[in-house]
C-alpha cells in the first residue's frame, strides 16, 4: 500500500525538520518527505493546517492483559492507544500472572500480534511475583522481547535486590523503569499531603514518598552504570534530582504524565476517585515546576501511566477505591492545551517528549520520519477544539478527572507500519 500525505506541517525531532512538506509511504517505510510530491498513491491525505509527527510512544500502560481482562484487554488498550496517536505502547507488568517469565512476555506480543499493527512492548518485573524478593527471569524476558524492566506499582523496596537488577540491566543494556515510592512512608495515605486532605480527613501521601526512592535509585544507578528512567514524576523536589543527576553524567531520563502537569490537588472534586492516582495530584508548585522542568528538557519524556479500572471498582470510597486513570486518549490533546498554547514546550518539544525521546530511552529505532524508517506517524490538528467525552473512549474503562474538559488539538490519523490504525470521522 502507499500512501501520500499532502500539504501537513512535518516536524521530525530526528532531524529538525520543522516545515510544509509532503510525506510519501510505501511497504511500511517512509519512502519520500519532500515539497510536492508528485506521484500516484493508494491514498492520498491532504494535512493542511495541521502537524505529521512520529508516531507518540508512550512507555508507561497498564494494559491489564492477563487476568484483569474486565478493565482493558491488549486490544482495547491497543485501540485506545491508536485513538490517542500512539504507534507505539509499552505495557507494564503488574498483571496476573505478573510478567515475570518469557512465556507471560510471549502471551502479550503473540496477542497483540493478532489484534492491533501498533507495537506492543511488554516490560518485564524486576523481581519474581513481583514480590521484591528474587531477580525475575530477566534475560529470558530480553530475549522474547521485553524492551525494559520495571515493578511498577511498587518500589523494590530492597536496595541489595534493585542493586542486583541494575546490574544485569547494564549488562543486557536495558533501561530499569522505576516507579519511586517509599512504601512505609505512604502510609496509608490516598492524596497530596496538605490542607486538602485534611479537610476532606484523608491520609495525605507526602513528597518525600517520592524524592527517598528517587534519590537512591539515581544513587544506585550511578554506582552500577545502568540506565535509569523515572516513571511519572510528581514533585518539584524530582525535578531538582533529575537536574543535578544529569549535570553529573548519570543515565538519568524521567517522564511527566498529563494529569500531573495540568492539575493540582486544589482541582479535586471531593469523593470523586477519578481524582485518584498514584502518585497523588500535588500543588500548585509542584505542578509549575514539572511545567518548567519539561521546558527546559530536565524532565524528558511525557506518559500516561494509562491505569483503566471498572465503573465498579471507582465507584466507591476514596480510601478503597483503586487508584489510577486512563490517559491515552488524552494526552496529545492536554499536551498541546496545556504545555503548547501555554507557552512552555514547542510543537519540536511536543514530537521528542511524546516520540523521539521515549525511542531513545527503549533504544529502539522509532521516532523519526526519516526516509527509510518505519512508516509510524500521527497527523495531529492544532486548531481544533472540543469537549472530552469519556463515551467515546475505545478503551473498556473511562475512569477519567478530563471528563467536560475543553481542549485544543486532536488526532486526526494514526498510520502504524504504513498502514491507517485510526481516522477520526
Amino acid at each position: 500500500m502507499t500512501l501520500l500525505i499532502k500539504n501537513g506541517r512535518v516536524i521530525n525531532p530526528a532531524t529538525k525538520q520543522d516545515g510544509v512538506a509532503d510525506v510519501l509511504v510505501k511497504d511500511g517505510k517512509i519512502a519520500k518527505v519532500m515539497p510536492d510530491i508528485q506521484e500516484t498513491a493508494d491514498q492520498t491525505v491532504d494535512a493542511g493546517g495541521c502537524f505529521v509527527m512520529p508516531g507518540f510512544i508512550d512507555l508507561h500502560v497498564h494494559l491489564r492483559d492477563p487476568g484483569f481482562e474486565q478493565k482493558e484487554t491488549v486490544g482495547s488498550g491497543a485501540a485506545a492507544a491508536a485513538h490517542g496517536g500512539y504507534t507505539t505502547i509499552v505495557a507494564m507488568p503488574n498483571t496476573k500472572p505478573v510478567v515475570d517469565n518469557a512465556d507471560v512476555v510471549n502471551y502479550v506480543h503473540n496477542k497483540a500480534k493478532s489484534v492491533t499493527k501498533i507495537n506492543v512492548l511488554q516490560a518485564g518485573a524486576i523481581t519474581q511475583k513481583m514480590q521484591g524478593l528474587q531477580l525475575a527471569d530477566i534475560e529470558g524476558m530480553v530475549r522474547a522481547g521485553s524492551p525494559a524492566i520495571s515493578e511498577d506499582g511498587k518500589s523494590v523496596m530492597n536496595a541489595y535486590v534493585l542493586q542486583a537488577a541494575m546490574k544485569l540491566a547494564k549488562r543486557l543494556d536495558i533501561p530499569v523503569l522505576s516507579h519511586c515510592e517509599d512504601q512505609n512512608l505512604v502510609n496509608g495515605g490516598v492524596v497530596n499531603a496538605d490542607e486538602n486532605a485534611g479537610r476532606q480527613g484523608l491520609p495525605g501521601i507526602t513528597n518525600s514518598v517520592e524524592n527517598v526512592i528517587v534519590i537512591r535509585d539515581v544513587q544506585l544507578a550511578k554506582e552500577t552504570g545502568a540506565k535509569l528512567h523515572l516513571c511519572h514524576c510528581s514533585t518539584k523536589e524530582s525535578v531538582e534530582i533529575v537536574k543535578m543527576a544529569k549535570a553529573r553524567g548519570n543515565r538519568v531520563s524521567a517522564e511527566v504524565c498529563p494529569h500531573h502537569f495540568t492539575l493540582t490537588s486544589d482541582d479535586m472534586a471531593p469523593g470523586d476517585t477519578n481524582y485518584k492516582m498514584n502518585p497523588p495530584l500535588r500543588t500548585k508548585e509542584d505542578v509549575e515546576a514539572l511545567r518548567q522542568g519539561l521546558k527546559d528538557d530536565i524532565m524528558d519524556v511525557i506518559a500516561t501511566d494509562h491505569a483503566p479500572h471498572t465503573k465498579e471498582e471507582k465507584n466507591d470510597s476514596m480510601m478503597r477505591a483503586p487508584f489510577g486513570i486512563v490517559g491515552l486518549e488524552t494526552a496529545a490533546a492536554l499536551t498541546y492545551t496545556e504545555l503548547v498554547l501555554g507557552g512552555f514546550l514547542t510543537p519540536m518539544q511536543m514530537a521528542e517528549k511524546m516520540s523521539w525521546n521515549p525511542a531513545k530511552v527503549l533504544g529502539i529505532d522509532k521516532g523519526s520520519l526519516e526516509e527509510g524508517k518505519d512508516a509510524d506517524l500521527v497527523i495531529f490538528d492544532p486548531e481544533k477544539t472540543y469537549t472530552i467525552d469519556a463515551a467515546k473512549f475505545a478503551s473498556k474503562s473511562r475512569n477519567t478527572p478530563f471528563q467536560g474538559r475543553r481542549v485544543t488539538g486532536a488526532v486526526s490519523m494514526t498510520v502504524a507500519g504504513g498502514e491507517i490504525v485510526y481516522q477520526a470521522r
